[in-house]
């Protein structure tokens, strides 16, 4: 039964794999492509399309956690997946007036990068059951650069974004009302700016550690 289920299951996450692989090349691609012909004012609009659809289809992983065809728990898949959802459609397409930002910019070259190495990596781990010890490295160490890059830019977003978000009162709930409840995104803003405080540390703490032992281990092997 379980060898029955490995093919299909082997087939389906190289395939997802490899798809998300092609949609992240293709953001960055249009990215340094606007960069270098139009500046950074127009990079989102450029690579809007392949983004909001590369993002989102990571909501995928979740449910593979679920259905248990991946090993990730999903205590520690959905605040990552969360967090970015929230960046991609609850910042980014949710207020334009902040999609000229040159943080745009350091953010979908951090993410797009960030991500070409992680399904790269699977990718070659489903479909071929093996990674060249470069992926590996890069898998475990691309981090250390792109991390502290892609948070900074994720939190100077929403922070950039609060006047915006303060002035359409958009996502809000006044009172009075049939549920009797109010909801201000503005302070729901501050609120997720507020996580990160304790959250990123925490977190490349945890990444640093993983680094070790994964490296460690393939040098034994």
């Amino acid at each position: 039964m379980a060898a029955s289920f490995s093919l299909p299951r082997r087939l389906y996450l190289s395939l997802y794999n490899w798809t998300l692989l092609f949609g992240w090349c293709q953001v960055l691609y249009f990215v340094l492509k606007t960069l270098k012909e139009s500046g950074h004012e127009r990079v989102y609009n450029a690579a809007e399309k392949p983004f909001l659809l590369a993002q989102t289809a990571a909501l995928l992983e979740l449910l593979h956690g679920l259905v248990g065809l991946v090993r990730s728990p999903i205590t520690s898949t959905l605040p990552q997946i969360g967090s970015r959802l929230y960046l991609t459609w609850g910042i980014l397409w949710s207020f334009p007036e902040i999609q000229s930002h040159v943080l745009v910019t350091s953010l979908l070259i951090s993410w797009s990068i960030t991500e070409i190495i992680r399904y790269s990596f699977f990718g070659f781990k489903e479909a071929f059951g093996f990674y060249p010890p470069w992926l590996l490295w890069l898998r475990y160490s691309s981090f250390i650069i792109f991390y502290p890059i892609g948070i900074s830019s994720e939190v100077g977003l929403i922070y950039i974004a609060l006047p915006f978000i303060k002035a359409s009162e958009r996502y809000c709930i006044r009172m009075p009302n049939k549920w009797n409840l109010s909801i201000d995104y503005f302070y729901g803003a501050i609120f997720a700016m507020a996580i990160y405080v304790p959250g990123s540390p925490h977190l490349y703490t945890y990444m640093l550690g993983q680094r070790k032992k994964a490296l460690s281990k393939s040098k034994i092997e």
